[in-house]
């Protein structure tokens, strides 16, 4: 059911802390699934309260545009499903609170229609606060409908938006984020680098995505000017239409993120991001249908920008990897066309910092282009591999402790077969509320 309740507004920090990794692989357990599938190939299992079944006999609840907008929260309950009809706002000093294992899915799709998107506007707060191994997730009706003849598919669901008032450095300091009809609601920036959207973790965003023209696209989870007491950690986001998460400048640093599959870039940073993002992985598929642009190849595991049209604006974009696992795939056999581009991808005057961290599986492991520069990115304590160099150019920042390595086939480095499409795959991560056999 849906329940009103006294508006509460965040004050949760994320606390996290750059460490120097020395060690490159983690050694860490798989959690079991509680929906069979014990023939599944894979060596990760979800594990949630209820099964997408049992999630299907629940009642449906429809949000529509103004349901999250009249002040107070709104408390999503774990007992209901609710559909997300169009594009729904959280605005007005609304706070929307979602309980741990509750299920939300999108109305079905009407070709060029916005639809299923989930947007937190800069005055509204977000309380999705899952547990472990109870997660939220966001994810396609088809999976929901009780209905073994239909099958989910990446777009399903429109995706999770989240916008706040910190810096971005457009020539005004605030943007209209993309994918969307520009108006005050789809707003972001401003001058608050502690600003805060609220608490997200414990998530999966499951087939996300949505296309308003070549170039404008909804992500899975899309971070506007976000602010760094806003708390977002463990969450998942696989089989997405478009990037996985991307951040449009902000403050905010994240932790255990895993994007998973998904059809562009795994995770995108521009328009003057600022932050950390540790322990954290991204897993591509090679059947994916990867992005091109001009026909070639536009698909990364990791895309750092600055800005698109200034690229000496200021704050500069640069984040910093701490114990990041960028995987491709095991060799190049079998890749749909234009397949992969490079693992790392610097540019358009972007920088890095990249710590304790494996690149492998991408034709160059990091490639910094020309319109950045590549002292203004810092490697140390990594492991990059590719299949036709490990990066290009080399006159990056050299920190010391690395490894590099360029052949056909991709190097491990110590990971449990983290090649997804390989039989013998195993994630190599112990989190609970993620899910690898789709």
């Amino acid at each position: 059911m849906l329940k009103k309740a006294i508006s509460l507004k965040l004050n949760s920090t994320t606390g996290t802390a750059l460490t120097l990794l020395a060690a490159l692989a983690v050694s860490l357990t798989s959690c079991k699934k509680n929906e069979g599938d014990s023939a599944s190939p894979f060596g990760n299992r979800s594990t949630s309260a209820v099964s997408y079944a049992t999630a299907a006999t629940y009642p449906v609840k429809t949000i529509t545009a103004t349901d999250l907008d009249n002040g107070g929260t709104v408390v999503f309950d774990r007992d209901t499903v609710y559909e997300v009809s169009g594009v729904v706002y959280v605005t007005n000093n609304t706070t929307l609170e979602i309980q741990s294992g509750t299920y939300i899915k999108s109305s079905v799709n009407t070709p060029n229609v916005q639809n299923g998107v989930l947007v937190v506007s800069k005055d509204g707060t977000i309380n999705a606060a899952g547990e472990s191994c109870n997660p939220i997730v966001f994810t396609s009706r088809y999976l929901l409908d009780g209905n073994p003849a239909t099958a989910a598919a990446p777009g399903d669901f429109g995706g999770i938006i989240l916008l706040g008032e910190s810096t971005v450095n457009t020539a005004t300091g605030s943007s209209n984020i993309e994918g969307l009809t520009p108006s005050a609601l789809t707003a972001f920036g401003g001058n608050t680098p502690a600003d805060n959207s609220g608490v997200f973790k414990n998530v999966r965003i499951e087939y996300a995505g949505y296309k308003l023209a070549d170039g404008i696209e909804v992500n899975g989870l899309t971070l506007g000017g976000v602010g760094s007491l806003t708390e977002i950690n463990n969450v998942e986001v696989s089989w997405g239409l478009d990037d996985g998460f991307e951040f449009f400048g902000g403050t905010v640093s994240t932790s255990d993120l895993l994007a998973f599959s998904n059809d562009d870039d795994q995770f995108d940073f521009d328009l003057g991001y600022i932050g950390t993002l540790l322990n954290s992985t991204a897993i591509a598929n090679k059947v994916s249908s990867h992005s091109a642009s001009s026909g070639n190849s536009d698909s990364n595991g990791a895309e750092i920008d600055n800005n698109p049209t200034n690229f000496a604006a200021f704050p500069v974009t640069h984040p910093t990897f701490d114990n990041v696992r960028i995987i491709g795939a095991l060799n190049t056999s079998g890749v749909t066309p234009p397949g992969f581009k490079n693992g790392i991808t610097v540019r358009r005057g972007g920088e890095l910092e990249l710590y304790g961290s494996i690149v492998t599986g991408y034709n160059i492991g990091l490639r910094i282009d020309g319109n950045a520069t590549p002292a203004n990115t810092i490697v140390g304590s990594t492991s990059l591999h590719g299949f036709t160099l490990a990066y290009d150019p080399n006159t990056f920042t050299d920190a010391g402790g690395n490894t590099y390595n360029n052949g056909a086939t991709a190097f491990a480095y110590g990971i449990t077969q983290p090649f997804w499409n390989e039989s013998a795959f195993n994630a190599d991560l112990n989190y609970c509320w993620a899910k690898f056999d789709y």
